[in-house]
């Protein structure tokens, strides 16, 4: 029997950061539970609601299915009931009329029309590719992803084989499948561990993917794609001593990246520790920072940033950024000639594996911040109302 439409009763409950003594609203305090990655956004326009995933009706199990939670009245409803759960990457459109995840152990991507109840196969590996990172176009018709060739070893928790990953991936594509079911395309292939794809907010064909691996070892780590011609461009060209990473579109068109210099793989493990790069790597006078890339690639804005978060997203008019660090979710002003850090929250979390990053997001509104963690020993979702 399916479990689609199973609602449940709101779990939400409010504290008081023991830190800054700001309002938390705490939104799930069951189960297992993930807001999708800070590239997609879980809000839905208008920041009514959020999707997110969770191992709801089963506690202790690994299968995950897509939920959507009413943030006025805490009730929660399961949108998808796949056998074996949702596995590697999922999205969504801003208005969450479609859902876009990966099954099967991550072979199958398939789409779900949330007015309709749909689903539609788009694309089935069948080759020695292993899929991920969809990211869906801004007028619905495309949907991109990256496929790797499987190598040992397995990249996996607390970056366990992120580097020997790196080195062993030799073969990998971009592909665009057509949302309405009729076919796909490679149109990008590499000699690279590839990552991170996501469409342009404004534009069907333009694209942005990474190479993936550690930060400081990766020699260019963005690149822009048309996805039409299948031309690429490096973004930002990265120098010796550039390690960079966590790349978005903002809502204008540019792309952000982070930029923490020689010593940085872009990682952070359960120790508090990166699990590749040696702090005595790090050069003495470098100055880590985030910039602003346009869409031909050039850095338009650099911001120098005295101190490094594992994370960020901005909001609407790129004034202010959510970082994660070590302990705490701070706010950071862009607006001035040096950026101005206020801290916002303690979010405790341990960083033990991808579920438990973070990953703070902005809602649509600017109102609200999304985020990740598992203080209390399972991984629950909290948000910040920034008006209260």
């Amino acid at each position: 029997m399916s479990n689609i439409g199973r609602t449940y009763p709101s779990e939400m409950k409010r504290y008081s950061d023991p830190k800054t003594g700001r309002e938390i609203i705490q939104l799930t305090d069951k189960y297992e539970n993930g807001h999708l990655y800070f590239t997609d956004n879980s809000f839905t326009l208008g920041d009514k609601e959020i999707y997110f995933l969770s191992n709801r009706p089963n506690e202790g199990g690994s299968d995950m299915n897509y939920f959507k939670m009413d943030l006025e009245t805490g009730i929660i409803t399961q949108i998808t009931d796949e056998p074996g759960g949702i596995r590697g990457g999922k999205t969504k459109t801003p208005d969450s009329s479609v859902l876009v995840y990966m099954t099967e152990n991550r072979t199958v991507l398939k789409k779900l029309d949330t007015k309709t109840c749909e689903i539609t196969e788009l694309y089935r590996e069948t080759g020695a590719y292993q899929i991920d990172q969809p990211f869906i176009s801004c007028d619905k018709q495309f949907v991109g992803f990256t496929r790797n060739e499987k190598h040992p070893p397995v990249y996996g928790k607390n970056y366990t084989g992120f580097k020997e990953t790196m080195f062993a991936i030799k073969k990998s594509h971009v592909t665009i499948a057509n949302m309405d079911g009729s076919g796909w395309r490679d149109v990008f292939t590499d000699t690279h561990w590839l990552g991170h794809f996501q469409f342009s907010p404004h534009k069907n064909y333009l694209a942005s993917f990474c190479h993936e691996g550690p930060w400081n070892m990766v020699q260019q780590r963005i690149w822009i794609l048309n996805t039409f011609t299948g031309e690429v461009e490096p973004c930002f060209r990265q120098a010796e001593d550039d390690s960079v990473g966590h790349e978005f579109w903002t809502r204008d068109g540019l792309i952000f990246f982070d930029n923490r210099r020689a010593g940085h793989d872009g990682t952070i493990t359960v120790n508090r520790t990166q699990a590749v790069a040696k702090e005595s790597e790090a050069k003495q006078g470098q100055v880590p920072y985030v910039g602003f890339a346009n869409e031909k690639g050039e850095m338009i804005r650099k911001i120098d940033l005295p101190y490094y978060c594992n994370h960020y997203h901005g909001n609407s008019d790129n004034t202010l950024l959510i970082g994660d660090e070590v302990d705490d979710l701070v706010l950071i002003d862009l607006t001035g000639d040096q950026a101005q850090h206020t801290v916002l929250a303690n979010h405790a979390t341990s960083w033990n594996g991808h579920n438990t990053h973070c990953h703070p997001t902005w809602s649509w509104s600017d109102r609200y911040i999304l985020y990740a963690s598992d203080r209390d020993g399972r991984v629950n979702l909290y948000m910040i109302d920034l008006q209260a």
